[in-house]
C-alpha cells in the first residue's frame, strides 16, 4: 500500500508534466515539418524554373525572340537568386538548434533581391498572358507548343504555358503562408519567434511591393499607349467625359495661373524632369547631327572624280585615281554600313525609348490636376468619390514611378549616349587607319613623301592659301565684268507715281511687277508687268511670308512675294530732265528748249522723245506711221549698226524707223551726257529739219519757198 501510495502521487504529478512534454514534441515535429516543407518545395520550385529556362525556351525557336523574352521575362535573374537562396537554406539544416532563426535571418537578408527581380516578372505576366492567347487563336502553333511543353512537364496538361509562366507568381505569394506555418508552429517564448513575425511581415511587404509596383506599370502603359494613337484614334475616343475632364483641369490651371488656389511643388520631380528634358535636347541634337553626316557622306560617295577624264598626264594622278577607287568600293562602303549599323540605329532607338516618359511627364500634369482638385474638395467637404479616389490614387501611382525610374532612367540614357560617341569616334580612327594602310604603298611615290609631318601641313597651309586667294581675285575680277542686272521697263506715265514712291519711302523699300497679277482676294491688288510698288510689309497678317502689304502710289493690299523683284536704280540716272515742250505758236516748227529742267524719276533706257514725219511701214520690225506721232529712241542705230535706221519705242511695241523720217525733238541730256553730245544732238536736229525744208513736193517747190511765200521771211 505504502509503495502504491508512493506511486500514486508520482503519477498524478507525472500526468501533466507528460503532457506538456508530448505537446513540446508535437509542436516541434510541426516546425521541423514545416521547415523541410519549405525547403523541399524550394528545390522542387527552382528545378522547375531551370526546366522552363533551358529545355522549353530552347526549343521555342520558332516563336519570335521578342515573344520569348516576353514570355520567359528575366526569368535567369530570378533562378540566379533562389539559386542562392535555397544553398543558404539547405546549409541551415546543419545547424539544427537554431534553423528556424537562421530561416527568419536569411528571408529577412534575401528581402531585397527577393522584391527587385519578382516585381519585374510579375509586371510583365499580364503582357505574357496575351501573347498566349494570341497563340491559341493559331490551332497549328498552339499544338506544336503544347506538344513540347507536355514533352518536358507532363504535369503541366492542357494549360500549357500558362501552367509555367503562373509558377514564379504563385511561390513569392507562398513564401508569407510558409514562414507563417512555421511561425504557428514555434513557442512564442523562443528566441527564433520575433525573428520569424519579422521575416513573415517583410514577405508580406515584398509582395504588396509588388503590387503597386504592377500596378503602376499598368498605368504607365496605359498612357504610354494614348500617347502613341493616331489623330483619328485620340478624335474617336472623345466623349462628354473626356470633354469635362479637360474643362475642369483647364479651370484648375487657370485658378494657379491667377493666384487664387496654390500650386503643388515637388522639386525633387521637377529636378528629374528637367534632367530628362536635358537627355531628350542631348539626343535629339546628336540624331539631327549625325543624320546630317550621313547625308553628306553619302553625298560624297556619289561624287567621284577619279572616274572622270582628267586633263593631266600620269604621275601622281594615276596613284590617287588608284586610291580613290580602291576606297571608293570597299573602305568608306563599309564604314557607312558600320556607321548606320552602330550609331544611327541605336541612337533612333534611344530617341524612341525615350518618347515613352517624356509622355508619361506630360500626362502627371494632367493627373496632378485631378489630384489637386480632389485634396481641394477633400478639405472642403471631407469626403471623395470612388472616382475621385481613383483618380487620386492614379497620380500618386504614376509620381511614384516616375520619381522611382527617372534617375535610373535619365543615368542609363546618358550612359548610352555615351557608348553611341564613343564607338562614333572609334568608327572614325577605324576608317584613318584603314585609308593610311592601303595608301602607304602609293605614298612613297608620291611627291611630298619626304616631308615630316609638321612641313607637309605647312605646305598644304600654303597652297590652300594660295589658292583662295586665286579664288578670291577670280571673284573679283568676275564681278567687275558681270552683265548690269536686267530691269523691267517702267509702264507710260508711271514717272511721276515712281518719284512720289521713291521720295517717300526710298529706293531700298521699291519693287518692280515682274509679271501680271490678278488680285484673287478681297485685300490683294491686280498690277501690271513693270508696275513699281513700295513694300510696306514682308508679310500678311498671318504670318505668310508670301503674301506682302504693298502700296502702289494710291492703293494697298496684298501681292505675291514672288512676282516681285527689287527695282535697280542705274548709277547717274537718278535726274531725268523733262521732255521739250512744244512753242505755243503754231507756226513754228522747230522746238523750243525748255528754261528749267524738272526732275524725273530714273528711267531703265536712255530715251529720246522723237516726233516724225508720215513714214511707211515695211516688213519685219519697221513701224507704220503718221507725222507727228512721237516715240522714244532706244537705240540710235539697228541692230545691225546701220546708222540710217534707229529702234524707237510707240508705247506699244518696239520698231526701226528710218533716221531720216525723225524730227526735231531734242533729246534730254542726263548727268552721264556730256554737253558736247548735246550740242551733236541739236546740230544733227537742225540738219535734218533743213534737208526737209530744201525738199521739193508734188507741185515742184521746196518746203522752204512755200514757207517764204506764207510768212515772207525766214524762221
Amino acid at each position: 500500500m505504502a509503495e502504491h501510495g508512493t506511486d500514486e502521487p508520482s503519477s498524478s504529478t507525472g500526468s501533466p508534466d507528460g503532457e506538456g512534454r508530448d505537446s513540446g514534441d508535437r509542436l516541434l515535429l510541426h516546425q521541423r515539418l514545416a521547415v523541410r516543407e519549405l525547403i523541399d518545395t524550394e528545390a522542387s520550385y527552382l528545378h522547375m524554373l531551370q526546366l522552363c529556362a533551358s529545355d522549353i525556351r530552347s526549343r521555342l525557336q520558332q516563336l519570335p525572340q521578342g515573344d520569348l523574352d516576353v514570355l520567359f521575362s528575366n526569368i535567369d535573374d530570378v533562378i540566379e537568386v533562389n539559386s542562392k537562396f535555397l544553398h543558404d537554406l539547405q546549409e541551415t539544416a546543419s545547424r539544427e538548434d537554431e534553423q528556424v532563426h537562421s530561416i527568419g535571418n536569411l528571408f529577412l537578408e534575401f528581402q531585397e533581391e527577393l522584391e527587385r527581380v519578382y516585381k519585374v516578372y510579375c509586371a510583365s505576366y499580364d503582357q505574357a498572358l496575351l501573347l498566349v492567347e494570341t497563340y491559341r487563336k493559331e490551332p497549328e502553333l498552339q499544338r506544336e507548343i503544347q506538344g513540347i511543353i507536355e514533352a518536358a512537364v507532363p504535369q503541366a496538361g492542357p494549360s500549357g504555358l500558362s501552367f509555367l509562366l503562373v509558377i514564379p507568381l504563385q511561390r513569392i505569394t507562398k513564401y508569407p503562408l510558409l514562414l507563417q506555418k512555421i511561425l504557428e508552429n514555434t513557442d512564442p517564448d523562443a528566441s527564433a519567434y520575433p525573428v520569424l513575425q519579422r521575416a513573415a511581415s517583410a514577405l508580406q511587404d515584398v509582395n504588396a511591393n509588388i503590387n503597386e509596383y504592377k500596378r503602376r506599370k499598368e498605368v504607365a502603359s496605359k498612357y504610354t499607349k494614348v500617347g502613341q494613337l493616331t489623330l483619328r484614334e485620340r478624335l474617336a475616343r472623345i466623349n462628354t467625359h473626356t470633354l469635362s475632364k479637360k474643362t475642369t483641369r483647364l479651370s484648375q490651371l487657370l485658378k494657379q495661373e491667377a493666384g487664387l488656389v496654390p500650386r503643388t511643388e515637388d522639386k525633387e520631380f521637377d529636378y528629374l524632369e528637367e534632367r530628362l528634358h536635358w537627355v531628350s535636347l542631348c539626343v535629339t541634337e546628336t540624331k539631327n547631327n549625325v543624320a546630317v553626316y550621313l547625308a553628306n557622306l553619302e553625298a560624297f560617295l556619289r561624287f567621284r572624280p577619279q572616274e572622270s577624264e582628267l586633263d593631266i598626264p600620269g604621275g601622281p594622278v594615276v596613284q590617287y585615281c588608284s586610291l580613290m577607287g580602291d576606297l571608293q568600293l570597299q573602305a568608306f562602303p563599309d564604314f557607312k554600313q558600320r556607321l548606320e549599323g552602330l550609331v544611327w540605329q541605336p541612337l533612333c532607338s534611344l530617341a524612341k525609348a525615350l518618347s515613352g516618359p517624356q509622355n508619361l511627364v506630360k500626362k502627371r500634369l494632367d493627373k496632378l490636376l485631378d489630384f489637386e482638385r480632389v485634396e481641394e474638395k477633400l478639405l472642403e467637404v471631407g469626403s471623395v468619390t470612388y472616382e475621385e479616389q481613383e483618380a487620386r490614387h492614379t497620380y500618386q501611382a504614376l509620381n511614384s514611378l516616375l520619381v522611382a525610374e527617372l534617375p535610373q532612367l535619365n543615368q542609363l540614357a546618358m550612359r548610352w549616349l555615351g557608348q553611341i560617341l564613343h564607338t562614333f569616334v572609334d568608327l572614325q580612327r577605324d576608317l584613318a587607319k584603314q585609308v593610311l594602310q592601303r595608301a602607304e604603298g602609293s605614298l612613297a611615290q608620291l611627291p611630298h613623301h619626304h616631308l615630316s609631318e609638321p612641313a607637309f601641313r605647312k605646305l598644304v597651309e600654303d597652297v590652300l592659301g594660295q589658292t583662295g586667294h586665286q579664288l578670291r581675285s577670280f571673284q573679283e575680277n568676275f564681278e567687275k565684268v558681270l552683265p548690269p542686272p536686267t530691269v523691267q521697263p517702267l509702264l507710260p506715265g508711271a514717272e511721276r507715281q515712281v518719284q512720289a514712291l521713291l521720295s517717300r519711302y526710298g529706293p531700298e523699300k521699291l519693287y518692280q511687277v515682274t509679271s501680271n497679277i490678278s488680285g484673287a482676294g478681297t485685300l490683294d491688288l491686280k498690277l501690271l508687268r513693270g508696275q513699281i510698288v513700295a513694300l510696306l510689309q514682308n508679310k500678311d497678317t498671318k504670318g505668310n511670308s508670301s503674301r506682302w502689304l504693298v502700296d502702289t502710289g494710291g492703293h494697298r493690299g496684298y501681292v505675291p512675294a514672288g512676282k516681285l523683284e527689287l527695282y535697280r536704280v542705274i548709277p547717274g540716272q537718278g535726274e531725268v530732265k523733262e521732255q521739250v515742250q512744244p512753242p505755243k505758236d503754231s507756226h513754228h516748227l522747230t522746238p523750243e528748249p525748255s528754261p528749267a529742267p524738272v526732275p524725273s524719276v530714273p528711267t531703265v533706257t536712255q530715251a529720246f522723245s522723237d516726233r516724225f514725219c508720215n513714214f511707211p511701214g515695211k516688213a519685219g520690225l519697221r513701224a507704220k506711221l503718221t507725222r507727228s506721232q512721237e516715240t522714244e529712241t532706244q537705240r540710235p542705230s539697228a541692230a545691225g549698226a546701220n546708222r540710217a535706221w534707229r529702234q524707237t519705242r510707240l508705247h506699244i511695241s518696239l520698231s526701226f524707223l528710218g533716221q531720216p523720217s525723225l524730227t526735231g525733238h531734242s533729246a534730254p541730256c542726263d548727268q552721264k551726257t556730256t554737253n558736247i553730245a548735246c550740242v551733236f544732238e541739236k546740230l544733227n536736229c537742225a540738219r535734218l529739219w533743213l534737208s526737209r525744208m530744201y525738199v521739193k513736193g508734188n507741185n515742184g517747190r521746196s518746203h522752204w519757198e512755200t514757207w517764204l511765200e506764207t510768212h515772207g521771211t525766214g524762221p
